[in-house]
């Protein structure tokens, strides 16, 4: 006999949980099956919030050694180090405090968690093999939410090993600094874990196949990014291809090849792949159950519905035809729109040029909109604001003067298009930009917005006036 709920969630991540709680706020019954000791999902347990941690602690570290410039009596800079387990021990605090919040939550909520793993049986089914191997029978007379997720996934040729060769899973967990490591890919993943590992003293080496680092971002940021890493000793290799990486008994040896057919050689202790990652879908039982799938992915229209009535899916194991961001923030949204439309609510689909794009390297990076070359490229005539940190008063303050704010606007009718940040806050001052997007206000309105001082949020307004040729204070 199976247990029947109004909606079934398969996965607790930021997309799952989220949808599972606005639901039960909505009236609705609801399970969520989650195999994982913990719920929150990658981004809780595995990506976002222990790498950020990290992070933290590499610009605590910063601070220490420049101990003598901020008048800090008692500490001897060039003597401070980081104690890895002690960093772990905190993180892992964290994340447990976390989860747990998660847990209640649920209770809160009302909502059931069902410990195990899920597999579609049709007809709003679900079938739970449980942790001690015994089986359970759930029902869904409302809805079935696919929220799997994704995983790390390597390219061909490289074979991950999960010791010498890892991906970030291993990478968080790392009970020591590494002597040197190399990181494929110049994503998100990639560039932070260089600051990461670079700030606790690594000699690192990031190789990207593709011309530039944060390849999706604008141009100016990847240009001004590559100057400020090889500032930091950061080795980067841009247009090369990791061709081979053998494992040797010090480490592991890796062979790259330029656009013009050279070759290199170096030996590292670690190899970090960071190429991507990929949709988890492996047991659900998708296929036979006839979902339209892409690679991989599940297929979803623009409000989440699968080809199967009474399925939809949301967050990082779908696609939509285009691009799709694999952002916990994306997946919460699209969890809540989701259960709204279940609950009968009037939904409208989300505008994905509109999703901010956090980088949490040091400096960050935050953007959102379309990007200098994605603007022309749409046949905007384009006009363009830049300004940088270093001439504002806090961001000296603070002793974080790398990088700068740029808006890019339609010149006809003054719409902001899009907005790239690197520098300090970045991630935080992305926010605006995000609210000025959605309300299709014009570079005139956010000239007008009265920024207070001293804040890293000047240099916004600083490049609203930029764009407009009347920069302030450059």
């Amino acid at each position: 006999m199976a247990h029947e709920f109004d909606v079934v969630v398969v996965g607790a991540g930021t997309g799952g949980y989220v949808a599972a709680i606005r639901a039960s706020q909505l009236g609705l019954k609801v399970a969520v099956v989650e195999k994982q000791k913990a719920l929150g999902g990658t981004c809780l347990i595995w990506g976002c919030i222990p790498t950020k941690a990290l992070l933290e602690h590499a610009h605590a570290l910063k601070i220490a050694k420049g101990a003598a410039e901020w008048g800090l009596t008692g500490v001897d800079g060039k003597a401070v180090g980081i104690s890895m387990p002690a960093v772990h021990a905190r993180k892992d605090k964290m994340i447990t405090g976390l989860t747990g919040g998660i847990e209640m939550l649920f209770k809160k909520n009302k909502i059931e968690w069902v410990k195990g793993t899920a597999r579609l049986t049709g007809q709003g089914g679900v079938e739970v093999t449980l942790h001690d191997g015994t089986t359970q029978a759930l029902g869904a007379t409302k809805e079935i939410i696919v929220a799997t997720g994704s995983a790390p996934r390597s390219v061909p040729g490289i074979t991950v090993d999960r010791s010498k060769i890892i991906f970030s899973d291993e990478a968080i967990h790392l009970d020591h600094v590494p002597t040197s490591i190399a990181i494929m890919g110049s994503g998100a993943v990639g560039v932070e874990f260089a600051s990461i590992f670079r700030s606790y003293g690594s000699e690192v080496t990031i190789i990207e196949l593709l011309p530039r680092l944060v390849p999706g971002e604008d141009e100016a940021i990847s240009a001004d990014l590559e100057k400020t890493f090889k500032r930091r000793g950061i080795k980067v290799h841009t247009g090369m291809k990791v061709t081979s990486a053998t494992i040797t008994d010090t480490g592991v040896t890796v062979e790259m090849q330029a656009a013009d057919g050279k070759t290199q050689t170096a030996t590292f202790e670690h190899l970090l792949v960071a190429t991507g990652r990929g949709p988890v879908t492996e047991g659900l039982g998708a296929e036979a159950l006839g979902l339209r799938m892409d690679r991989g992915y599940i297929v979803v229209d623009d409000l989440f519905r699968t080809n199967v009535p009474g399925i939809s899916a949301i967050g990082d194991v779908i696609t939509m035809g285009g691009p799709h961001y694999q952002l916990a923030h994306v997946s919460s949204m699209e969890g809540i729109l989701l259960a709204e439309r279940i609950a009968g609510h009037h939904v409208t689909p989300i505008n994905y040029d509109h999703v901010p794009r956090c980088t949490y390297c040091d400096p960050e990076i935050g953007s959102v909109g379309y990007t200098e070359a994605q603007a022309r490229e749409k046949g905007y005539d384009v006009t363009v604001g830049v300004f940088p940190f270093r001439a504002l008063a806090r961001a000296r303050m603070a002793g974080e003067t790398d990088g700068f704010v740029k808006i890019v606007a339609e010149k006809k009718y003054d719409e902001i298009l899009g907005v790239h940040i690197m520098g300090p806050r970045a991630t935080e001052l992305v926010a605006e930009a995000v609210m000025a997007l959605r309300m299709e206000c014009t570079v005139e309105e956010l000239v007008k917005t009265i920024h207070a001082h001293p804040t890293m949020s000047e240099a916004v307004g600083e490049a609203s006036h930029a764009a407009h040729g009347a920069a302030i204070h450059i």
